[in-house]
């Protein structure tokens, strides 16, 4: 059992094989829960899939995010679990959605030559970057960050316990994997 509250960075440590990321995949509804309770400001919900989690508040990053985390452009990965905000009709506005990814890539400095540059030819900091992006529009109060400077460098490892800080200050609650 854990409590996590609003503004707090709660640290979930442990060898490889643990269950910690089980443990959170779960929280996120990425696996299955057999038994237990989640409560979500005091209130029982219950989460079957990531969509559940995502109306929740619960943003999850995974520690694979070649694997979980990315797809095709940065554009594309900024406004996924935020499509239903930028349709027009029966077709998602280009327009908008490039908008709020630069609008991400400025906030939290990310190096990309433009929004449409595909992930994968960012740097491991800026495509973990990219992965917070999509979760901070999103807005979501509870960020789980599953080993978050895995695979990047000093100086992007910096940049990121800096913005975990900053948004425990601004009130969302961050649980950290690692």
């Amino acid at each position: 059992s854990f409590t996590l509250h609003r503004g707090e960075i709660l640290g979930f440590a442990g060898l490889v094989g643990a269950g910690r990321t089980e443990t959170m995949r779960l929280v996120c509804g990425a696996d299955p829960m057999d038994a237990g309770v989640i409560r979500v400001n005091g209130r029982e919900v219950k989460i079957r899939s990531p969509k559940d989690a995502v109306r929740y508040g619960i943003g999850y990053l995974s520690e694979d995010r070649k694997r979980y985390g990315l797809c095709l452009n940065v554009t594309d990965n900024t406004v996924l679990p935020s499509l239903e905000q930028l349709f027009r009709g029966p077709f998602v506005n280009d327009g908008k959605a490039d908008r709020h990814a630069q609008d991400y890539v400025e906030k939290i400095r990310t190096k990309t030559p433009n929004t449409r540059a595909r992930v994968g030819s960012l740097s491991g900091g800026n495509q973990q970057k990219v992965v917070i992006s999509k979760w901070l529009l999103r807005d979501c109060d509870v960020l789980i960050f599953d080993e978050p400077t895995r695979g990047i460098d000093v100086g992007a490892k910096s940049e990121i316990y800096k913005l975990m800080t900053q948004l425990a200050e601004e009130g969302k609650a961050i649980i950290m994997i690692s």
